[in-house]
């Protein structure tokens, strides 16, 4: 699976060639990973090709790059398991070499990427997370029919822009999603969140059915996945595959040990597809925790996403693309405040 591009342009004026990773091309993702991050990158797979390629045949990551007819790798893009679901996959981990910027080369790789890879590999949703310190990622998914479906207020610390200087303060992220496999099914909403739902839904690529959630404690025990804590960020995830009685005090412990590892954003997934899902968005609200949106085919079926900061946000260095964006911040940010006046109380 390749694509040949003859380029008349380029600093060696080289044809190259994208195509998916093979295993001669790993040391040279290595080596373009440190032609552009040096070793600061946080994902070290990229700087080990024994890895990288037993990760590309596991069908872990998918590394989808431009190399040329010398064998010199010049831009690179990935697609990796991050969701519970496995036929979702996260699209990120772009970049191109500095003399080759300007010269299409990221945006055929990107093209190829989205067009050919993604269905050959027959996934059903791929989403991303542009960042919102600038504005060129979110126009450049919207450009490949992604629709924003969530905002992470808070995610990736300051420093990691530190090089580019381009952040005050933590870097907010949009969830971006594509269908690439339709999956219609029933979800319940939350009443709390009836309207915000609606609203993300409404262009969402994709059809669901809608019922109500219930707010009744479960007779159940509650079922949790391993949580992650990505320590560099200080960010704990937890997905909830099935609400119990006990919900709040699962939550609880997972928030102490992802405290001990000094924590300051905590997000949890839970299943739109379950009615209990009421009951759990009105515990996590009490604990703290507010709207960050829907995220479709998360769990097989759609999840939602809730989010908690114990730092400050850093609202106004968050650059929207599109008005839909902008509404989705507002309405977490109104939700933050009335989750604050309930812990107030």
């Amino acid at each position: 699976m390749s694509d040949l591009q003859s380029n008349t342009s380029g600093p060696e004026t080289e044809p190259y060639e994208v195509r998916l990773l093979q295993p001669e091309d790993a040391p040279g993702v290595a080596e373009l990973f440190r032609a552009v991050y040096g070793e600061g990158y946080p994902i070290k797979l990229f700087y080990d090709p024994e890895a990288l390629i037993k990760a590309n045949e596991r069908g872990d990551y998918y590394t989808i790059l431009a190399r040329t007819a010398s064998g010199k790798v010049i831009a690179a893009d990935h697609l990796f398991q991050s969701a519970p679901n496995k036929s979702t996959y996260e699209w990120g981990a772009g970049l191109a070499h500095k003399e080759w910027r300007g010269r299409g080369v990221y945006e055929r790789v990107s093209r190829y990427t989205a067009e050919v890879v993604v269905p050959k590999l027959g996934m059903s949703m791929v989403f991303g997370e542009p960042v919102c310190n600038h504005l060129h990622l979110q126009k450049k998914t919207e450009e490949r029919r992604f629709v924003e479906m969530a905002l992470e207020i808070a995610l990736m610390p300051a420093e990691q822009f530190a090089k580019e200087a381009s952040a005050a303060g933590r870097v907010a992220t949009m969830l971006v999603f594509r269908t690439y496999k339709p999956r219609p099914h029933t979800v319940f909403i939350p009443d709390v969140y009836r309207e915000e739902l609606r609203f993300l839904y409404s262009e969402l690529d994709d059809g669901r059915d809608f019922a109500s959630a219930t707010s009744d404690r479960p007779g159940r025990e509650t079922s949790l996945s391993d949580m992650t804590v990505f320590d560099f960020a200080q960010v704990a995830r937890i997905a909830v595959h099935e609400v119990g009685f006990d919900f709040d005090a699962h939550i609880s412990g997972r928030e102490s040990e992802a405290l001990a590892r000094n924590t300051v954003v905590f997000q949890a997934w839970l299943k739109l597809s379950a009615p209990e899902v009421g009951f759990a968005v009105d515990a996590l609200r009490n604990k703290g925790y507010f709207i960050g949106g829907i995220l479709p085919q998360w769990f097989e079926d759609d999840g939602i996403f809730m989010q908690k900061l114990l730092c400050p946000p850093n609202f106004q260095g968050i650059k929207l693309y599109s008005q839909r964006a902008a509404k989705i911040l507002e309405f977490e940010k109104a939700d933050r405040e009335k989750v604050s006046e309930i812990a107030r109380k």
